[in-house]
């Protein structure tokens, strides 16, 4: 008798045959895209500089989010693992550090991928912690390098940043303003001294510059209170309530800054982006909705912003959308508002992350020439004062000012007389015109200053003790 030649099972006749060997009642695909649609995927990029307290801040992250039922991944940080393999990126020619920062670049890429098809794969929420992200590979190279490196690849900075990572975290280094505690001891790859570990953290800052949310950790409080403001941060930018278990006293804060703007030379390294708002119809006065585009030499990100009253407390829900959901969504919105155009300008002063933004036309007379300066922060706001560009002729202090409201300000009507105007979220608001009146004053007291420090060329804001003295003009 011949023998019968037995052929391998390829990869799809097995999953045919496995899956109709299952009952229906085992594998339903609809039911399972339903319920996949239900969890949250959060990818969240941790970085910074030597000794910031990444590593113990992973595992605390992973503790607390599996506490909560989520299911955690945490990506290996790529560098460590090539450098581990006897790398000494130090020693390497300079075509030779390149190339290996363009190969790091792409085993980061796919082993990133690797772990974030498995989140989308799964029926849980789920936590990407990623050891440095892409991003962190242009702190090596030269702007011109980083540039060839992203064309050479099919890559932009827009799709690789802000649209591949929900939030990004950035532990300061011990070696500012907590030196004492700077070791290098027990770690295979940490051969920095005090200045150059300073350097490399001021460099891997900077090299997220322009992400719509960076969170800078720094050394201001303890160590446990460090690793607690981490997990805050990333709970908070979630949506997650934690109630007072971590509570850490964090908030925006949002200052007019008057004209002349600064030449470039005078800032910090920073990332202009555009930014276009649109306000979309709602059937409530408790409610506002927002969509917003932003990006840079054409590469777009789209954000769908629900801003609503729960309880006494205005919260925002960020929902990233595709761009055929943010063309979808144009179709409602709000013909009594107009769109908001703007350049944003984010970067990085005395370990603060701050966005300047600017208002372009067209727009409503009243936004012509209007600058704010928007930032978190922990600090009392006498403190906070000293942390600000000094660079900038900075205003007061106008955060939940309704004069200096994006909503407001983008509304087609003149504010009196306005039901539009808002003053709070609530359905029960009164119409106030006197209120009204004094938040255009405030507005007007603002593009005075401006106008006259543009026309006299004022020089940037002194401080005297910490305190804001007005320029002489």
């Amino acid at each position: 008798m011949g023998q019968t030649e037995t052929k391998p099972i390829t990869n799809d006749q097995y999953s045919r045959r496995y899956f109709v060997s299952r009952k229906k009642s085992d594998y339903d695909p609809y039911r399972k895209k339903a319920e996949q649609k239900k969890r949250k995927i959060w990818k969240l990029v941790l970085t910074g500089g030597p000794c910031g307290g990444k590593t113990t801040g992973q595992a605390r992250l992973s503790t607390f989010f599996e506490n909560l039922g989520w299911k955690v991944y945490r990506v290996p940080e790529t560098a460590t693992v090539l450098l581990g393999g006897g790398v000494n990126f130090g020693d390497l020619p300079n075509y030779a550090a390149i190339e290996f920062q363009e190969n790091l670049l792409r085993t980061m890429i796919q082993i990133e991928n690797t772990f974030f098809s498995l989140a989308e794969a799964s029926d849980r929420n789920c936590l990407v912690i990623c050891d440095r992200g892409t991003m962190d590979a242009s702190a090596f190279v030269s702007k011109e390098q980083w540039d060839e490196i992203l064309v050479r690849n099919g890559c932009d900075e827009v799709s690789i940043r802000d649209n591949r990572y929900h939030q990004v975290v950035h532990m300061v280094t011990s070696a500012k303003g907590a030196h004492e505690f700077y070791s290098i001891v027990d770690h295979a790859t940490r051969k920095e001294g005090l200045e150059e570990a300073k350097e490399r953290d001021t460099k891997a800052a900077e090299a997220w510059i322009g992400h719509p949310y960076v969170d800078v950790i720094d050394n201001s409080t303890d160590f446990e209170t460090k690793i607690n403001r981490l997990i805050s941060a990333v709970a908070t930018k979630m949506g997650i309530n934690i109630g007072d278990r971590l509570k850490v006293n964090s908030r925006k804060v949002k200052f007019a800054v008057n004209l002349p703007l600064p030449k470039d030379s005078m800032f910090p390294s920073f990332r202009d982006f555009e930014v276009v708002h649109h306000y979309l119809q709602t059937t409530s006065r408790n409610m506002q909705s927002r969509l917003r585009k932003r990006g840079r030499m054409g590469k777009w990100s789209f954000i769908h912003t629900i801003r609503k009253q729960v309880a006494g407390q205005v919260i925002e829900v960020k929902t990233p959308l595709t761009h055929r959901d943010y063309v979808h969504l144009l179709e409602q919105q709000d013909p009594l508002h107009f769109t908001v155009n703007k350049i944003r300008r984010c970067f990085l002063y005395n370990n603060q992350y701050f966005q300047l933004d600017m208002y372009k036309e067209p727009c409503h007379p009243r936004c012509k020439g209007l600058m704010f300066l928007e930032t978190y922060t922990t600090l009392e706001p006498a403190e906070l004062i000293k942390t600000l560009p000094t660079f900038l002729n900075i205003d007061n202090e106008v955060t939940g000012d309704a004069a200096f409201s994006m909503f407001n300000l983008s509304l087609r009507d003149e504010w009196k007389n306005n039901k539009k105007f808002c003053h709070r979220l609530s359905d029960d608001e009164d119409d106030d015109n006197e209120a009204i009146l004094e938040a255009h004053e405030r507005l007007e007291a603002v593009h005075r200053k401006s106008s006259v420090a543009d026309l006299l060329g004022a020089p940037p804001p002194v401080y005297c003790n910490g305190i804001h003295q007005p320029a002489i003009v």
